[in-house]
């Protein structure tokens, strides 16, 4: 989708009833913002959030790729947020899709409103929309996914505990739709915006599975997502001298090699080709 940016290391929510917040958004250096009308916006304020919709977006679209977060496609509201959204969107994020039909939908009502080239970020989740995370990440109107462990929690009637146990399959069933769709997956909120050891291990943990960044509700969050979605120098010069001495290696005919103790065969540097080309500049 064209209109997403290069890269989603960090995507940062600011609810739409929060004109003040949605201002500062930009000097917090996250790939995308997003205001939110959904979970952020309380019912009762719904109507007057999308009234101010075009207002919010027009004060930091010159300084940020802004997206908005729609309520989801089975609420009264679905269709009179897709009717306000103003042009200029990067994307929207359309919450809690379950089925291949509910995307159908989606394509409908945004062709309907003259909105047919918008990248849609599809959240996954429910339990449903999890368990059919490939079919959904596949849809040609999705651009990019991500997890919602909160709402997932609560619609398996589980417990959220700061392990992530709980969501370890299902993060890992979403980082693996991301990758067979070859779209970009975004894992889920720490809830608990002021704990930077959670924010960072948990970061850690969604580079490692695949995932291409962090959704944040904090500008902290953002330093914190940027910061690992982006590979250090360190990483960098050690890739490269991997690469040289494995393809120097691989031309006189040998497939595996130590190097500075670790084997090194195609799998490994493949993913040293991945990192280096994570680190062109965007």
């Amino acid at each position: 989708m064209s209109g997403l940016p290069t890269r989603l290391r960090s995507l940062l929510f600011a609810p739409a009833v929060r004109p003040d917040l949605v201002a500062k958004t930009p000097t917090a250096g996250a790939d995308l913002v997003a205001v939110d009308l959904e979970d952020a916006t309380p019912v009762v304020a719904k109507s007057a959030a999308r009234g101010e919709l075009a207002g919010l977006v027009a004060s930091v679209i010159d300084r940020a790729a802004v997206a908005v977060r729609v309520n989801d496609p089975s609420t009264e509201w679905f269709e009179d947020d897709i009717g306000a959204l103003p042009d200029g969107l990067a994307a929207i994020l359309v919450p809690k899709i379950e089925t291949v039909d509910g995307l159908d939908h989606v394509r409908a009502v945004l062709e309907s409103t003259g909105r047919s080239g918008l990248a849609v970020i599809a959240g996954l989740e429910t339990a449903l929309g999890v368990a059919d995370a490939r079919s959904l990440v596949c849809h040609p109107v999705v651009g990019a996914a991500y997890f919602g462990a909160e709402d997932f929690i609560a619609d398996m009637g589980g417990v959220r505990t700061a392990t992530n146990h709980e969501v370890a399959f299902a993060r890992s069933q979403v980082a693996l739709a991301g990758r067979l769709a070859r779209r970009p997956v975004l894992d889920q909120v720490v809830a608990d915006f002021r704990d930077d050891d959670r924010s960072r291990r948990e970061n850690e943990e969604a580079r490692a599975m695949g995932y291409a960044g962090k959704l944040c509700i904090h500008p902290a969050q953002v330093t914190i997502a940027n910061d690992v979605f982006t590979p250090s120098a360190d990483e960098i010069d050690r890739a490269a001298r991997l690469l040289a001495a494995y393809e120097e290696a691989a031309a006189g005919g040998i497939a595996a090699i130590d190097f500075e103790g670790q084997m090194v065969d195609e799998p490994v540097a493949a993913q040293a080709r991945r990192l280096l080309t994570l680190a062109e500049p965007r």
